[in-house]
C-alpha cells in the first residue's frame, strides 16, 4: 500500500513538472509571436519613415506632412485589433504607398517635373483624417487605396521631333513587324 501511495505521488509530481514545463514553453512561444508581431509593425514604420525622409531630402514633401503621412502607420491599431490579418493589411497598404512614392520619385527624377508630385502630395495629405479614431478598417480598405491613387501623376514626356528619315525608318520597322506578326499567325 505504501508503494502505491509513493508511486501515485511520484506520478503526480512528474505530471505537475511536465505541466509547468509545457506552460512555460507556451508562454515563451506567445511572447516570441508578440515580439515578432511588434518587430514587423516597427519595420513597416521604419520603411515608411525612410521613404518620407528620402522625399524630404529631395524637397518633394514638406516637413509638416511627414507626421501626417506617418500617422497612417502609427494610428493603424488605434481602432483595430492586433491580429495577423490586420498586420498583413498594414504591410500591404504601406508597401503600396511606398511603391507608389518610389515610382513617382523615379518619374520626377526622369522628367524633372516636380510640381505634379508636390501638388499630389498636398492633396493626399489634405484628405487624410485629422483624428486617430478615423483610421479605421473602412479607411484602410476603401479610402486609403483611392488616396494612394491620387499620388500617381500622369507620365510627362518631352515632345520630340521626327525628321523625314526617322519617319521612313519607323515606317520600315512597323512594316517589318507587321509582316513578322502575319507570318507567325
Amino acid at each position: 500500500m505504501a508503494y502505491a501511495v509513493f508511486f501515485a505521488l511520484l506520478l503526480l509530481i512528474t505530471l505537475l513538472a511536465s505541466y509547468i514545463k509545457i506552460e512555460s514553453n507556451r508562454k515563451k512561444v506567445i511572447e516570441a509571436k508578440r515580439k515578432l508581431f511588434h518587430e514587423r509593425a516597427t519595420h513597416v514604420n521604419l520603411c515608411l519613415k525612410a521613404k518620407l525622409n528620402e522625399l524630404l531630402d529631395a524637397k518633394l514633401i514638406r516637413p509638416k506632412y511627414i507626421s501626417r503621412i506617418q500617422a497612417i502607420v502609427n494610428n493603424f491599431f488605434v481602432v483595430q485589433t492586433y491580429t495577423e490579418e490586420n498586420l498583413q493589411r498594414l504591410e500591404d497598404t504601406t508597401r503600396l504607398l511606398i511603391n507608389t512614392l518610389s515610382h513617382e520619385l523615379i518619374k520626377t527624377n526622369q522628367t524633372s517635373f516636380i510640381q505634379p508630385l508636390i501638388d499630389n502630395m498636398e492633396r493626399f495629405v489634405a484628405e487624410l483624417p485629422q483624428q486617430g479614431i478615423h483610421y479605421n478598417r473602412e479607411f484602410y480598405i476603401n479610402t486609403l487605396p483611392m488616396l494612394i491613387a491620387l499620388l500617381e501623376s500622369k507620365s510627362y514626356t518631352q515632345p520630340f521631333d521626327i525628321d523625314k528619315n526617322n519617319k521612313n525608318n519607323l515606317h520600315i520597322i512597323s512594316d517589318t513587324t507587321l509582316n513578322h506578326d502575319v507570318s507567325v499567325v
